[in-house]
């Protein structure tokens, strides 16, 4: 591990200025506030995303290709939430970290594995909003197999640059503060194979694909304020269409927004760190941006059901199902007291309930 260091005359890593890289630099205190802190973003993460999950899978073949986006994020996000909270959790109670240098890289690259396919689901995610709005024959043409095209192309591209530090172009390593791991931003005060890497990694992990979403959303803003007019004009079915695609917009616009306030100062931070003088970033300091970054994946579960949407998961065909049979169950009821008080005949009865089976059935609604 130490190997993969290039040293120059004047740089050391942090890891190697004292004998035990993984042992806290915080307060006692200080690591049990931060391990609760974590554990409660990491159990209401799991079972939000996890919630969606499930909800998902019962309606697996009436996913809508939105939804499947949604549900990929969902997984990236779950995946954070289980692989990486209960190391940090674990290591912040016992004051230090317990899981020595191959925990350390599986940390690292778990956490960015997951983060980097959150960030780039939201921007395929942001460009077919783009496309959807901007664009009204994309939507004509765009079906469930392309869309499992991108969502292969995303877990790809996250795997991709997760896996470069593994295999000796950058490195994985401790954080300052000792009880997490992280990439090894340190490096571009090490070498110009250093610098390349953690440059590369801004740019295609994190600057080009916020580029993309600010650009998407600003297109969309700007169409959305010069088409309210043509839109109002049209038939209610288009009219309602549009509705549900504007909302599916802020749906999306929210998760994108959530998920950089989370990680622009984790990213300011790193960049500061790689560039910056030694100790420019007091050890205090950088772990309340850690703190941050890792709440992300909580947020988008509590978004999906702040905004209304015709197809939230609490709406999802389970419920509704449930909600029709109690209603077919006591309209059923109505109709058969009403045909025995009025005296009709067993016959009529029996047409009554099939007229309302007809009207009651799925078919139908």
């Amino acid at each position: 591990m130490m190997e993969n260091v290039t040293k120059t005359h004047s740089y050391i890593p942090h890891y190697l200025l004292h004998d035990d890289p993984f042992a806290s630099k915080l307060s006692r205190e200080a690591d049990i506030v931060a391990g609760f802190y974590i554990c409660i973003i990491g159990l209401l993460s799991a079972t939000g995303n996890g919630y969606v999950i499930y909800m998902s899978i019962k309606r697996k073949t009436k996913l809508r290709p939105p939804e499947l986006m949604t549900v990929n994020l969902a997984i990236f996000d779950f995946g954070i939430s289980v692989t990486g909270k209960p190391f940090f959790v674990i290591s912040s109670f016992y004051h230090r970290w317990l899981f020595g240098w191959k925990g350390c890289q599986f940390y690292g690259w778990a956490g960015f594995f997951f983060g980097c396919g959150s960030l780039i689901t939201m921007t395929v995610v942001s460009l077919d909003r783009y496309l959807k709005i901007c664009h009204i024959r994309y939507g004509t043409w765009l079906k469930r197999h392309h869309v499992f095209f991108y969502l292969v192309f995303v877990w790809m591209y996250a795997a991709f640059w997760a896996t470069m530090p593994l295999i000796g172009w950058g490195n994985y390593a401790p954080e300052p503060f000792g009880t997490s791991c992280t990439l090894d931003w340190w490096l571009a005060q090490a070498s110009v194979s250093g610098q390349s890497f953690v440059l590369t990694i801004l740019f295609f992990c994190l600057i080009f694909p916020s580029g993309i979403i600010v650009f998407s959303y600003v297109m969309i803003i700007c169409k959305v304020k010069s088409s309210t007019k043509e839109v109002s004009h049209f038939d209610t079915r288009i009219k309602n269409s549009h509705i549900l695609e504007m909302k599916l917009t802020k749906v999306a616009m929210l998760i994108c927004a959530g998920f950089l306030i989370a990680w622009i100062p984790y990213a300011v931070v790193s960049v500061v760190s790689a560039f910056g003088e030694p100790d420019s970033v007091p050890i205090p300091v950088s772990v309340v941006p850690t703190l941050l970054a890792k709440s992300s994946a909580m947020y988008n579960p509590i978004i999906y059901q702040v905004v209304d949407l015709k197809t939230p998961c609490s709406k999802c065909s389970c419920f509704k199902f449930q909600k029709n049979h109690r209603h077919f169950r006591k309209s059923r009821f109505y109709t058969i007291s009403n045909s025995v008080n009025n005296k009709q005949t067993a016959g009529d009865a029996h047409i009554e309930i099939q007229r309302l089976d007809t009207v009651d059935s799925p078919a139908a609604l």
